[in-house]
């Protein structure tokens, strides 16, 4: 994405926090109590704690910053945090003189009272940075604010940490959306995975093809992202940092589409005459790839970044078994009987796709992302893929629209990425991960309690150094702490056992 700024900042937030070329790094001074999350690399806490005046506290740019002028994604994120330090305080004149102040500055570290460091080589890792040093400020019974002496060094472990979202089987307004991307940053997750049309609905609002929505959507007026409800979550993302990869899945869970898009789907066949009813996309007619050009030619405009989900999963063949014309196209391409075949001549120009393309053929792509969703064997999918050279992502472990009774997020936290059998140079293609929450039994009402904190299990596993947070018990307290963090910022989690928080939330 391109933003205001430039790639070489440094911000003072009470730690000094800084990226490397590939990884971020960022290094803290400061005070505080139970650390944070997902639990940096390096953290090192004093029992010397500094008091915070609200009326007296600013974010300032050193002045050998490189962004010292500004930068409009950092002079955003200085605004949204100081409200999420200080919630009950109202502005008025209070950064205009500083007492603790937070500095942007080029190439060294400096640590004294009433006064933090945060370093970082990009502006990405910066907002990082002031998430760990907004979970490090806590307040006493009086209400008095307090930091206390910390050092912190971190990067993620991961490259890709995401989180999808169905917006097809249930219809997610736009405000449940960006307030997932809100509790996304605070968790440090980075890529938003929409899975934004499907079998049920199409959403999704085409400039080119607008039957699609008008006929596909389950209203084509109260129950669509129009360009610009898209453009608004793509900015809202951006700004803390967050990736948008849509999805658009085919040749299967494209029922949808066929309502608002004529012979794009295969008529099935009772015998010799058609049934009525129709299954995927028809892979053996020229318009199928016309529109599909059209389309996502479309898509790569609306959407900036550099990748497009295009799934490729469950893909049933008995329609196109049934259906004559497919199968005189499969005796003149020489596939035989063998649908996979006809799958892979359909996918074969791909970026990110489920597992299914990869288990069924072999002509993929060398820089395809493969995605893992299946549960029971992704140790052994990891194993087959990485040695085959592509580079894949874990979602399997992480499809917490499953849920069970009692404290689940334990399961989440006992995953490991890059436990299976391989090379290093294999566990090395492993770029990441994202939790899923598909939408059959999720709407607005039941979303982000699903969701939070049980989430906040995969961002540490994606994110942590995987031998300091194997325990589950060690984790709980500070998971139980972020749980309320993340109440007091107005996000619904819901509670990992018996307790209470000091700002419960209240609904309004």
């Amino acid at each position: 994405y391109k933003y205001q700024c430039t790639s070489s900042i440094l911000v003072s937030v009470l730690f000094q926090y800084s990226l490397g070329l590939n990884w971020p790094t960022f290094y803290v001074w400061v005070q505080q109590v139970d650390g944070v999350w997902p639990l940096p690399q390096q953290l090192d806490q004093s029992a010397d704690r500094n008091s915070l005046s609200p009326q007296r506290f600013s974010f300032t740019y050193g002045r050998d910053s490189a962004a010292q002028t500004g930068c409009s994604v950092l002079d955003a994120a200085f605004k949204r945090y100081f409200s999420i330090i200080f919630p009950d305080f109202t502005k008025g004149s209070a950064m205009l003189t500083t007492l603790y102040s937070c500095f942007v500055v080029a190439d060294n570290l400096s640590v004294s009272e009433g006064q933090a460091v945060l370093r970082s080589v990009t502006v990405w890792g910066a907002l990082r940075g002031l998430e760990s040093f907004s979970q490090l400020v806590y307040q006493d019974d009086y209400g008095s604010y307090f930091i206390n002496k910390t050092e912190i060094v971190d990067f993620p472990r991961f490259a890709f940490r995401g989180l999808l979202l169905d917006t097809s089987r249930h219809y997610l307004p736009l405000h449940a959306i960006l307030k997932t991307l809100d509790a996304m940053a605070y968790s440090k997750f980075n890529v938003f995975h929409w899975h934004i049309v499907d079998d049920p609905s199409f959403p999704y609002q085409s400039r080119t093809f607008p039957d699609l929505s008008n006929k596909g959507a389950f209203h084509p007026f109260t129950h669509v992202y129009t360009q610009s409800d898209v453009m608004r979550v793509i900015e809202h993302a951006r700004m803390r940092g967050i990736r948008v990869i849509p999805e658009f899945d085919s040749p299967g869970h494209t029922q949808s589409w066929g309502k608002g898009q004529p012979n794009l789907l295969t008529p099935c066949y009772k015998g010799d005459v058609p049934s009525g009813s129709f299954g995927p996309v028809d892979p053996t007619v020229d318009t199928t790839y016309k529109f599909m050009e059209s389309l996502l030619k479309e898509v790569k405009f609306v959407f900036p970044d550099s990748y497009v989900h295009l799934g490729g999963d469950e893909v049933s063949f008995a329609c196109w078994q049934s259906n004559p014309n497919v199968r005189t196209f499969m005796e003149k391409m020489g596939f035989g009987k063998d649908f996979t075949k006809l799958e892979s001549f359909y996918m074969e120009r791909t970026s990110i796709v489920w597992q299914d393309v990869f288990d069924y053929h072999e002509r993929i792509p060398q820089d395809t992302v493969l995605e893992i969703w299946k549960g029971e064997t992704y140790q052994a999918e990891l194993s087959r893929m990485t040695k085959a050279g592509h580079r894949v992502l874990l979602s399997a472990p992480w499809y917490i629209n499953h849920i069970s009774y009692g404290q689940d997020w334990r399961n989440s936290y006992a995953v490991q990425p890059q436990n299976f059998s391989g090379t290093e140079e294999q566990k090395k293609l492993v770029i990441g991960g994202e939790v899923a929450m598909w939408g059959e039994y999720v709407d607005a009402t039941n979303l982000n309690p699903r969701l939070w904190p049980r989430a906040c299990a995969a961002a540490e596993r994606l994110w942590s150094d995987e031998e300091k947070t194997l325990n589950a018990d060690l984790a709980f307290p500070r998971l139980e702490k972020f749980r309320c963090e993340l109440l007091r910022r107005g996000i619904q989690a819901e509670p990992l056992f018996v307790g209470h928080c000091k700002h419960e939330y209240d609904g309004l």
